[in-house]
């Protein structure tokens, strides 16, 4: 989950503005591709590590650009516990669960994060949501048990993991987006949106570090692989960030938010065209189901109850 603070005087969807959220949302719909390109050379740990290395070390010269090391420097240690929440953990778990499962079932389930948020903010924080959001948990929630139900499958299979495990890794990872989301608030508030993005990519680079080389690639991967990595770090993380502090400043986060909701139509295209991905009524009603609860629990829309 990626947080930033707001800026009270925003600007309506002008057609730039437009274009900047269609536009990170096709990036952030082709991470899943990519992370599944890289991982099936890497393996998900790896995946992991190289995509948070190559995301810092794209952010880290805009940071100091901007002088705000010494903010790193100050705020380092809740910087990088945000940064094993919000990146090292669900990195390596939706790298894992894209080896199994489809991107495009991987992009419906991400778009859980605001559900686990709401709930987090609510035990954690103290938010109790009103009538209308409890509804939209309801729903939302609902949502993804009949998608988990309808794909989930804890039998052993001899091509590899079960799908089951799959999908809880794509639920584990959309938790702790939430659970770093309540901790920025509680940890990170007044400190820069960029000193966080930054200092959060180094500080999952060196928690990855150990495990990654232990489960390090014992062939090198192809130039494929690589290609997908550098695209994943440069454009899908450092570049994305860029576009989501850009958008943030100028409609808030609030508004900047609601591009979870079309970063699945994205990956489903890209899974269908380009890796020949099945694309089911099941999964299409599932996901509207649960885009339908999410904007309810975040309070995007509200019904009068």
């Amino acid at each position: 989950m990626r947080t930033a603070p707001s800026n009270p005087s925003l600007t309506p969807f002008t057609p730039g503005i437009v274009m900047e959220f269609l536009l990170l949302a096709a990036i952030w719909g082709a991470s899943f591709m990519f992370m599944r390109q890289a991982a099936l050379e890497f393996g998900p740990l790896p995946t992991a590590a190289v995509r948070v290395t190559v995301a810092a070390l794209c952010l880290l010269p805009l940071m100091m650009a901007r002088g705000q090391w010494p903010a790193l420097k100050q705020h380092w240690r809740p910087v990088f516990v945000c940064g094993l929440l919000n990146s090292a953990l669900p990195f390596a778990c939706f790298s894992f669960a894209l080896l199994h499962i489809s991107t495009g079932l991987s992009a419906i389930l991400n778009a859980t994060v605001p559900l686990f948020g709401a709930l987090v903010a609510w035990a954690w924080l103290k938010e109790p949501p009103g009538r209308s959001r409890m509804i939209g948990l309801m729903i939302g929630f609902g949502g993804v048990a009949m998608l988990a139900w309808d794909k989930a499958s804890f039998q052993p299979v001899a091509s590899g993991v079960a799908s089951g495990w799959a999908v809880l890794a794509c639920l584990l990872a959309t938790f702790s987006y939430a659970v770093a989301a309540s901790y920025t608030r509680k940890f990170l508030t007044g400190v820069p949106a960029l000193t966080s993005a930054t200092g959060s990519q180094i500080g999952a680079a060196l928690g990855l570090a150990l495990p990654a080389l232990w489960y390090s690639p014992a062939v090198m991967p192809s130039a494929k692989a690589w290609g997908a990595m550098l695209a994943l770090g440069a454009l899908c993380t450092g570049v994305a960030y860029v576009l989501y502090f850009r958008l943030i400043e100028h409609l808030g986060p609030a508004r900047a938010l609601t591009v979870t909701f079309t970063i699945p139509v994205f990956a489903l295209l890209y899974g269908a065209t380009l890796l020949g991905e099945a694309v089911t009524p099941w999964m299409l009603l599932c996901g509207g189901i649960v885009i339908c609860g999410t904007t309810l629990a975040t309070g995007l829309v509200k019904l009068r109850v």
